[in-house]
């Protein structure tokens, strides 16, 4: 099956190069921050954006000056606060949003939930009012349960496509296909790893067995590559020393994704990403799986398709924290007016 083997096929290298041309209109909500500022400067140099639009509650403004310099077609405006929020997102055919708080040596992603559920909450229902057709792009952790509030509310104002909201779970793959090429000394750029499941610790599963190029593991280099994986958000966390979390790699990582939908909203076909989405693959409500993209989102999901003995305990044990955190977000859902 063709998504077996294809790479992802928008990799940030082939943006900015490519020749086809789009005017899409992309909004980044926490452009100020540590993965929007990279991510700003990502997309800026696209040739598939045309118009960015910033939207931060601080310095925006420099932000946007400051990208507007670059000599790239995509016309850059700014918006900051609350009141400028509609604005921002009027006529924005993708929304990518990495607003919210990083996590902080000691924190898992959940520790991040009150704040960052509500700041989301708040964005997607802004997303509602101003661009209900617009594809909504989840950066904010704890992605496990951030896709399910932004579904709710989406709910609540009618205009819910399960085939336009994702959750980011890129950079599970890039550091996944990173880490495979270290041990086999392959070239990262043509390793790719499908990673299904969730965007959290034992959540995140690495499909090792689906690898291009086929690779293979001892059994206890697999179960080492796999707990690298899963906790490499944490690596970084530790290594940054309370400066904050994974940036510029998942700066990287959402531009990657967001290139690829850009590809597939242009008609580009084959275009196939993970991402956690709305899914009947499994007995969770969400889950990450291969999806192929379209020019409305998603086309196809492509499913877990055939996984070894040791991957489907990985699925196994994951479930019931899936699960949890997917109710997690609801409930927080329900309770907003």
């Amino acid at each position: 099956m063709f998504s077996r083997i294809a790479r992802p096929t928008a990799t940030l290298a082939r943006s900015l190069s490519t020749s086809s041309q789009n005017n899409a209109k992309v909004a980044v909500l926490g452009a100020s921050g540590g993965i929007g500022q990279p991510l700003s400067l990502l997309l800026k140099n696209s040739p598939l954006v045309s118009q960015l639009s910033l939207f931060d509650i601080a310095h925006t403004p420099g932000v946007a000056a400051d990208l507007s310099h670059i000599e790239t077609r995509a016309h850059v405006t700014g918006y900051m606060g609350p009141d400028q929020l509609g604005d921002a997102l009027k006529g924005c055919e993708v929304v990518v949003i990495p607003a919210g708080v990083p996590r902080k040596p000691g924190m898992t992603r959940d520790d991040l939930f009150n704040t960052n559920a509500t700041i989301v909450a708040t964005l997607a229902d802004a997303c509602a009012r101003h661009c209900p057709q617009a594809m909504i792009c989840i950066i904010s952790n704890p992605v496990n349960s951030t896709i399910p509030i932004t579904s709710e509310i989406m709910k609540k104002h009618g205009v819910y496509n399960p085939n336009r909201v994702f959750g980011v779970t890129t950079l599970d793959i890039v550091r996944a296909n990173t880490f495979v090429a270290e041990l086999k000394g392959l070239d990262p750029a043509r390793v790719n790893v499908p990673v299904v499941g969730g965007h959290a610790g034992k959540t995140i599963i690495p499909l090792i067995s689906q690898c291009t190029p086929k690779v293979e593991f001892p059994a206890d280099q697999l179960s080492a590559l796999t707990a690298r994986i899963q906790e490499a958000g944490t690596e970084v966390v530790k290594a940054k020393a309370g400066a904050g979390s994974a940036t510029l790699s998942m700066a990287y990582a959402g531009a990657r994704f967001t290139f690829s939908l850009l590809d597939a909203m242009n008609g580009k076909e084959g275009v196939v990403e993970c991402a956690f989405v709305r899914s009947e693959e499994t007995d969770c409500k969400y889950f990450s799986t291969p999806l192929l993209l379209g020019k409305n989102g998603i086309e196809k999901n492509l499913g877990l398709g055939k996984i070894s003995a040791f991957e489907e305990k990985l699925v196994a044990e994951a479930m019931d924290e899936l699960k949890g955190s997917i109710k997690k977000g609801e409930d927080f859902a329900a309770k907003m007016k």
